[in-house]
């Protein structure tokens, strides 16, 4: 029973792709930065037991979380002891001894949190490890340049108790020109922080600002290490984003970044409905002619909004076929009118590719009003995920 898969759809994932982007991405870096992958959001949706492996088995060994419950996560998933994982938000203090013990280095971002960090390692008789958020601009967390001299101070008076892993900041919004002069302000600020904290401390092993955005459009703010999400995945963090890539970047058109996701279900009954009456709850569709109409067991529940009822399109055998009534919870109900040979079990793609085809994530997310991100990440942990 345990081999069955009993779910209504799966997710496969596509380690060529992984590797492709990491590929791009390295190159764009440069020599001498290291790759975060980014995991918060479930992996994006792609599912951080699955990802994970694959992303180590293709070399990345550093991996970015936002909260403690992500950590647990990934360090259950991973294969490689040695292969790290960073909580960039949210830790309870008293979770705090725990990422201390399985070596998990989290956020500073402010005064409280670091004492708490001392108290922990002075308890369990081991150095904490650290990277000190600094606010340059975002204006969300960050120890504030003020505090930087007590901070300084502080760590220099505890340094039997925490270790400095790196020091970092985020951008407000890399991926579009709008914000254009508040990040070269934020770039201003970070890096006399930078100068400044070094000043005092010999070594910090990483210095990082640079998300998916900032690594394509912003090549001065890198360091030595990038946080790397979206990109990895294989989707673009905006439209401005890929404008900006060079002609040579594109490989003669082609897209540098290749999907590693592929949301798939199955046709699970068809049926002929005569002209004049209406799909589903309702009166969102009525057929103007005698329709073929196909039901897919996937919904809202699962992740296909409410809001592509009449809108939305997945693929069948290779063909576009369009939402007709109603998203339920559970289903869906398709057009396959102009389709030979339709029948249950046929294959069904959400998002992906299918002979030659494709739905993409930004196409999906156009239709039903939500960015890329928002899409990936409402994507349910519970739907199989399929390395191929």
């Amino acid at each position: 029973m345990s081999d069955l898969n009993l779910q209504s759809s799966t997710i496969e994932l596509s380690k060529k792709a992984l590797a492709n982007n990491i590929e791009f991405l390295k190159q764009k870096a440069g020599p001498g930065v290291r790759i975060s992958s980014v995991i918060k959001g479930n992996a994006y949706g792609h599912g951080i037991s699955s990802y994970l492996p694959m992303a180590e088995s293709c070399g990345l060994s550093h991996f970015s979380v936002f909260s403690a419950d992500e950590a647990q996560k990934a360090i259950m998933a991973r294969t490689n002891t040695d292969s790290h994982v960073m909580i960039m938000g949210m830790i309870p203090d008293d979770a705090i001894e725990w990422a201390i013990e399985n070596d998990i280095s989290f956020y500073i971002f402010e005064r409280g949190r670091l004492e708490a960090a001392k108290k922990a390692s002075d308890k369990i008789n081991k150095k904490a490890r650290i990277h000190l958020q600094l606010e340059t601009g975002m204006n969300r967390v960050g120890i504030e340049e003020h505090e930087f001299e007590s901070i300084i101070q502080y760590l220099l008076s505890n340094r039997d108790f925490i270790q400095i892993d790196g020091i970092c900041t985020h951008f407000a919004g890399a991926e579009s020109v709008e914000n254009y002069e508040r990040i070269q302000l934020q770039k201003k600020r970070f890096k006399k922080a930078v100068m400044k904290f070094r000043s005092h401390f010999d070594h910090i092993p990483s210095v990082h600002a640079a998300s998916s955005a900032a690594l394509l459009t912003y090549p001065d703010t890198l360091y030595n290490m990038v946080r790397v999400g979206i990109a990895l995945y294989g989707f673009w963090p905006s439209r401005e984003v890929y404008m900006h890539l060079q002609k040579s970047d594109r490989r003669e058109g082609e897209d540098p970044l290749k999907r590693v996701m592929c949301w798939k279900s199955t046709i699970m009954s068809v049926k002929e409905v005569d002209e004049g009456h209406y799909i589903g709850y309702g009166k969102m569709y009525k057929t103007i002619g005698c329709e073929k109409i196909a039901t897919v067991p996937i919904g809202y529940t699962h992740g296909f909004g409410r809001n592509l009822t009449n809108s939305g399109y997945v693929l069948v055998n290779g063909n576009r076929s369009r939402v007709v009534g109603l998203v339920n919870m559970n289903m869906i109900t398709i057009d396959v009118t102009n389709l030979e040979n339709v029948k249950r079990g046929d294959e069904v793609v959400m998002i992906g590719k299918q002979n030659g085809h494709e739905i993409t994530v930004a196409s999906f997310g156009e239709m039903s009003n939500n960015l890329n991100y928002e899409v990936l990440a409402r994507l349910p942990a519970d739907i199989p995920r399929i390395v191929k």
